[in-house]
């Protein structure tokens, strides 16, 4: 078939020819800004759920929808490595400027620029031209302590706003790279901000852990924010995101293609998009019949593994990976953490670090006490084509430095 005609789009974060399953969590959304433009409170919300599940396209559209309302929107990625000031400082300073500083700047928008000038210097992060423009008030977010200098910075963002007749809207994709320090202080300063009533609204992305990462960070997270989870689709919305956008470009799947497709995708709407999209290109013609997605499966295999699974893979230790192959092992999860020990073949409390890294570069999470999960679904087939030997792991023995032995 027609490549140019291809309406399906796999890709981090790129919005589907059709978003269904998503209804009420937006509506939920959409009353929530209304009443926060309207002077009413509202809870922050963070988006959980598995890789593959469309967070990152919820949240972009949400905050487009923030957009169109009239909220004036910041939306970063944490990434490990990178620091919440270095990627909040420049799209704050653009948020100032959108509220027209150089036109007849009010108090308290002088004040936002001149706190944000002092929370740049002390985190050593460029505010710009700023820095060169505004007076400056000692005192006010310099502190070098994120915990009291981020609250600061953004209620005097969100007073600044008020004064325009508009909001703040702070989107925050991959929530769980952010360090327990950034948490806590993102979780401090919303929880000011509502208790002054402001005109502003978090909504975060992040992995399952994300919850209680939060609740660790700030035992009052879970009463300040909503925790919806963002799922594998129901079988008949699955089924109207393959059909629907194919439908509208004159292509049909029969009945017995569009189950063997969910099937393979497990209604994850990452994996509908990539499955359509690979499927649609090798297909002769219309109708895409069974046999033609039968066809093209090992190719839409291959791809996912070069493509999805192993850039996750090749970020991992040999360790790390046999520590997921014995997963893999178990089945595809939640596990025991300790069987996942015995079938690598070590005590538990050895390959307790190994966990934490795996949970630290979000690999895995543990909804409960002593289990371990993967946050990518069919990470456990992967694993099996990719190491089909379990291999059990052997400690290397290592020499003390006073006795020149082995332990």
């Amino acid at each position: 078939m027609d490549r140019r005609r291809n309406p399906f789009v796999p890709g981090a974060g790129l919005q589907p020819p059709e978003l269904v399953g998503r209804g009420r969590l937006i509506e939920n959304a959409a009353i929530d800004m209304d009443r926060v433009l309207a002077g009413r409170p509202a809870r922050g919300l963070v988006l959980l759920g598995l890789r593959g599940v469309g967070k990152t396209v919820l949240l972009n559209r949400l905050r487009a929808l923030a957009d169109d309302k009239g909220f004036r929107t910041v939306r970063i990625e944490a990434p490990e490595g990178s620091s919440l000031p270095e990627l909040l400082t420049p799209e704050l300073r653009r948020i100032l400027y959108a509220l027209d500083l150089r036109r007849a700047a009010g108090r308290r928008l002088q004040r936002a620029a001149s706190v944000l000038v002092n929370f740049a210097r002390a985190f050593r992060v460029s505010a710009g031209d700023l820095e060169l423009s505004v007076d400056l008030a000692p005192g006010e977010g310099d502190t070098g302590n994120l915990e009291q200098d981020l609250p600061r910075l953004l209620v005097a963002m969100a007073e600044a706003a008020a004064d325009r007749h508009t909001a703040v809207g702070l989107f925050i994709d991959e929530v769980q790279y952010l360090s327990s320090v950034e948490l806590a202080a993102v979780i401090v300063a919303c929880h000011e901000i509502a208790q002054r009533n402001l005109p502003f609204l978090f909504i975060g992305a992040g992995l399952p852990q994300v919850a209680a990462l939060a609740g660790k960070a700030k035992s009052y997270a879970e009463r300040l924010l909503d925790y919806p989870q963002v799922g594998s689709l129901e079988h008949s919305d699955a089924r109207l995101a393959l059909v629907k956008p194919a439908r509208a470009e004159g292509v049909a799947f029969d009945d017995a293609a569009v189950d063997e497709i969910l099937a393979a995708a497990q209604n994850f709407p990452y994996f509908i998009q990539e499955w359509g999209y690979q499927v649609w290109n090798a297909a002769p013609a219309s109708p895409v019949t069974r046999g033609m997605v039968l066809d093209a499966s090992p190719e839409v295999v291959t791809h996912l593994d070069n493509n999805f699974f192993r850039v996750r893979f090749d970020r991992l230790t040999p360790l790390e990976q046999k520590y997921l192959r014995a997963m893999a092992e178990l089945g595809p999860g939640p596990c025991a953490t300790g069987r996942i020990a015995e079938t690598l073949g070590v005590r538990t409390a050895s390959v307790a670090t190994v966990r934490q890294r795996l949970v630290n570069k979000g690999m895995v999470w543990s909804q409960r006490h002593g289990e371990t999960a993967f946050t990518v679904p069919m990470f456990d087939a992967f694993m099996k084509r990719q190491m089909p030997e379990l291999v059990r792991h052997v400690p290397q023995a290592r020499r003390t430095e006073n006795s020149g032995g082995l332990q």
